[in-house]
């Protein structure tokens, strides 16, 4: 695999983004990345406490600008939920 590729995993909870996404990278060479827990990582909270004290709309603006952040890497394997693809375009912020 070419070390500028990225490769994007998009999905709902659960559908083995993470361990597919993980095998995947070890095949090609490539550094894994998951965005929630990046932003978990980042915010020092759990999704669910920034659900609790931002709302959902408070949680895909930070899930938005990390995706923003991570797709500018190269050489990723990235594992991101379902919900980017359509808020990204539709926000209401």
């Amino acid at each position: 695999m070419i070390p500028s590729c990225n490769i994007f995993l998009v999905g709902l909870m659960g559908a083995g983004k993470t361990t597919i996404g993980k095998l995947l990278a070890r095949q090609r060479g490539l550094e894994f990345l998951d965005s929630d827990h990046e932003i978990v990582a980042r915010c020092g909270v759990s999704i669910p406490t920034i659900f609790e004290i931002e709302g959902e709309v408070g949680f895909r603006r930070r899930e938005s600008a990390m995706i923003e952040e991570l797709t500018q890497r190269r050489g990723i394997v990235l594992a991101t939920g379902g919900a980017p693809c359509y808020w990204m375009k539709t926000a209401p912020y």
